[in-house]
C-alpha cells in the first residue's frame, strides 16, 4: 500500500489539480463556459481522492506543520478569504449566476402583466392558462414566485410549463 502511495498520490494530485487549474482560470474569464463548467466541477471533485492520498502519504510532515504552527495561519487565511467570497455572493441576486439562470430569474419574479408579452400572450389569458394548470393567481400583479409559491411547486417548473404551450 506504501508503494501506490508514494507512486500515484503526488501525480494523481498535481494532474487533477492542473486540469482544476486550467479549467478554473478559463471559467474566470468566461472563455469556454460550456466546456469548461462541468469539467471543472466534477473534475475538482475527483480531486478530492488523490488530495486524501497525498495528505496520507504525507501525514509526518503534515503533523511537523501542525506542531510548528506553520499551518493555521495559511488555512485560517484561506477559510476567511472563503468566507468573505461566500457572503459578497451570497446576497447579491443575481450575481453569480449564469445569463440564463438570470433571465428566468427575472422571468419568473415579473409581475403577471409584464410577463405576459414577453410569453406573447396577455395578461388575462396568461391568468387563465394558470388557473387552468391548477395555479391560483389573485391578480396581473402577482409573479409566478407568488403563484409557485402559493401551490408549492417551483416557479421555474411553473416557467417551463408555460413556455411549452
Amino acid at each position: 500500500m506504501n508503494s501506490l502511495l508514494s507512486r500515484w498520490a503526488t501525480p494523481l494530485t498535481v494532474g487533477f489539480f492542473a486540469v482544476s487549474a486550467i479549467s478554473g482560470v478559463a471559467l474566470f474569464f468566461h472563455l469556454g463556459q460550456g466546456w469548461f463548467h462541468e469539467m471543472h466541477e466534477w473534475l475538482s471533485m475527483m480531486l478530492l481522492a488523490p488530495f486524501v492520498l497525498h495528505v496520507w502519504k504525507n501525514w509526518r510532515p503534515l503533523v511537523a506543520y501542525v506542531q510548528r504552527g506553520t499551518l493555521w495561519w495559511p488555512v485560517a487565511a484561506a477559510l476567511v478569504i472563503a468566507v468573505a467570497f461566500a457572503v459578497q455572493g451570497g446576497g447579491e441576486g443575481h450575481k453569480g449566476m449564469s445569463p440564463q439562470g438570470r433571465a428566468v430569474s427575472v422571468m419568473t419574479q415579473a409581475r403577471l402583466a409584464d410577463l405576459a408579452p414577453v410569453l406573447k400572450t396577455t395578461p388575462e389569458a396568461l391568468q387563465a392558462s394558470l388557473i387552468q394548470r391548477g395555479y391560483k393567481p389573485a391578480s396581473d400583479d402577482d409573479t409566478l414566485d407568488s403563484v409557485a409559491a402559493a401551490s408549492g411547486t417551483s416557479a421555474t417548473r411553473l416557467l417551463f410549463e408555460l413556455l411549452q404551450q
